[in-house]
Order: structure tokens, then C-alpha cells, then sequence
């Protein structure tokens, strides 16, 4: 499937907008692609490594990481080999939380999410 840049941005605004409408947390595009990042890419993830790989400052990731630790998204946990070291790991909450945003973004790329944004008061109130 091509899309042009205006497909994709409007493709990339309704699963957000689904996203934000539905009781999912907010997440930042930064916590966003943290997660997905450590969720689909072969690991051990490190602050270091994720700073790197995303060309931010380690602080931004570790407030981020703080952040998706509170949600129970990601966890660290202390290499067992060097003490210093701290790897990141997915929960399930947060790969159901991708699961789910997934599936709104598929719902956008189908058109469904235009048809579940139909509530019944508005077909009630467009059939009279």
C-alpha cells in the first residue's frame, strides 16, 4: 500500500485520536517510541543504548522510562553479571497497551474507525 504524506498523517491522526478518546494512558510520542522500541527490538535495552538509538539525552530517557515504570509498561532490572548495569524490559501491560494501538491504527488504515465513531445518538439523530 503507498500512502502519500497526507494519507499517512491522516492515517497516523485517527488512531491517535481513537487512542486519546478511548481510556487507554496518554502517552508521549517520546514514552511511545521508548516502548515500542525495547517492545520490538531485540534487546538488552540500556538507558545508554536507547539515548543512542533515539538520539535523545539520557535524562529525557529516564524520565520517560520513569513514567512507563509507574503504568507497569516497562521494568528494570539489575544485570545479574555487573551490578552497574540496568536492563529494560516489557511488561504486559505495556505490550497491551501496543497490541491495543495497533489495532486502532489497522482500524484506521480500514476506515473502521470512521464507522465505530458513528455513535448511536448520531445515527439516531441523522435518521430524523
Amino acid at each position: 500500500m503507498q500512502l502519500s504524506e497526507r494519507d499517512g498523517l491522516e492515517l497516523w491522526r485517527r488512531a491517535v485520536t481513537a487512542s486519546v478518546r478511548s481510556d487507554a494512558p496518554d502517552l508521549t510520542a517520546r514514552q511511545q517510541a521508548i516502548l515500542m522500541t525495547i517492545a520490538l527490538t531485540p534487546g538488552p535495552h540500556t538507558v545508554r543504548g536507547l539515548a543512542e538509538q533515539l538520539n535523545i539525552a539520557k535524562p529525557a530517557v529516564t524520565r520517560a522510562l520513569d513514567a512507563l515504570e509507574r503504568l507497569d509498561f516497562i521494568k528494570r532490572v539489575r544485570d545479574e553479571a555487573d551490578l552497574r548495569n540496568i536492563f529494560l524490559e516489557r511488561r504486559p501491560p505495556g505490550m497491551t497497551y501496543l497490541r491495543q494501538f495497533a489495532g486502532l491504527v489497522l482500524a484506521a488504515a480500514s476506515g473502521k474507525d470512521q464507522e465505530a465513531a458513528v455513535s448511536p445518538k448520531t445515527r439516531k439523530a441523522s435518521a430524523a
